[in-house]
């Protein structure tokens, strides 16, 4: 017998007993299957290709409609890179809007950085379709896709408005107690977790119902806040050590560093909602023998590769070692 076997099989009987943990770990169980850190490293990558398109439209549009309002302009850039603790001053630096002297360049500029942008929102589309293990002759096509795309880029320019009036009302206000810094963090843990619902219910194709997202939504939420507070430490440490080694690159590296935690928040809080509408829980952590959540995350799994209407996915359960069919 392998001697790592029964201290396992004596953690795995504590976390089935115990819901929080149970809870937990097939949560991260849930994780490791839809491979998770490979869909926030593309959603990463998609966002990093993204952030500069989505960024130079907000400017351009500011630029235009609140030409004669400098302190507008500062207030809604600033509220759009805070979403960047540390970073964020560097992409401001970096960022400029269009040249309006030539309506054509100006046209094809923004249609050319929108449509960049639109990366991004498809490739969450495909993490929650793979998170939700939906059937990929199920899923939304193009046209439908773009649309849904369309819809986060409004949700995402709703979120940057209330950051900013909430931003004005505490420069207004000029108090800067600890009371009113708690109740910055939860104006911002409230707002963020509006638009991770928001964001969900677009994302998600049409087969998943609002109250299977909810749970997820406000977890994101919560938890991107954190991370915002939070992350700046960590962002920092990171470019402390990075800007010996790579000079001027520390900067790039560290927003990648910051959108793979985002993207990892992301990919997780979608999970807590799949585990806590399909009850996927508990899991096996030293099996076999599977428990029935087991059982149904491989048979999802099984099914969302079907891309045509004349193929069947049927799973067979076997009590014993087999070869499987």
């Amino acid at each position: 017998m392998n001697p790592l076997e029964p201290p396992l099989r004596w953690i795995d009987g504590v976390q089935r007993r115990v819901r929080p943990f149970a809870f937990a770990f097939a949560v991260v169980k849930k994780f490791g299957d839809d491979q998770g850190g490979q869909l926030a490293a593309l959603l990463t990558y998609y966002g990093f290709l993204s952030v500069f398109p989505l960024l130079l439209v907000a400017v351009t549009v500011l630029g235009i409609v609140a030409s004669g309002d400098a302190s507008l302009q500062n207030r809604v850039v600033h509220s759009a890179l805070s979403q960047f603790p540390v970073i964020g001053s560097n992409l401001q630096s970096n960022i400029h809007h269009l040249r309006r002297n030539s309506p054509v360049t100006l046209t094809i500029g923004v249609l050319a950085a929108l449509w960049g942008s639109l990366g991004i929102s498809q490739c969450a589309q495909y993490v929650m379709a793979q998170v939700w293990s939906v059937p990929r002759i199920e899923r939304p096509g193009f046209l439908p896709r773009l649309g849904r795309s369309a819809g986060l880029l409004g949700v995402a320019a709703l979120v940057v408005a209330s950051s900013s009036t909430l931003s004005g009302l505490a420069v207004v206000g000029g108090d800067t107690s600890l009371a009113t810094r708690v109740l910055g963090i939860a104006s911002s843990a409230v707002v963020n977790s509006a638009m991770f619902v928001a964001a969900f219910r677009i994302l998600t194709p049409r087969q998943v119902p609002w109250r299977a997202l909810v749970t997820g939504g406000l977890v994101g939420g919560v938890a991107w806040s954190v991370l915002q507070d939070v992350g700046s430490y960590l962002v920092l440490h990171q470019l402390r050590h990075m800007s010996q080694l790579y000079g001027f690159f520390a900067g790039v590296l560290g927003l990648l560093w910051w959108m793979y935690l985002g993207a990892q928040v992301f990919v997780l809080s979608a999970e807590v909602s799949v585990v806590r509408a399909r009850r996927l829980w508990p899991r096996s952590l030293a099996g076999p023998p599977l428990t029935e959540a087991d059982r149904t995350v491989l048979v999802a799994l099984a099914r969302s590769e079907v891309r045509r209407p004349e193929v069947a996915v049927e799973a067979l359960d076997r009590p014993g070692p087999g070869p499987a069919r």
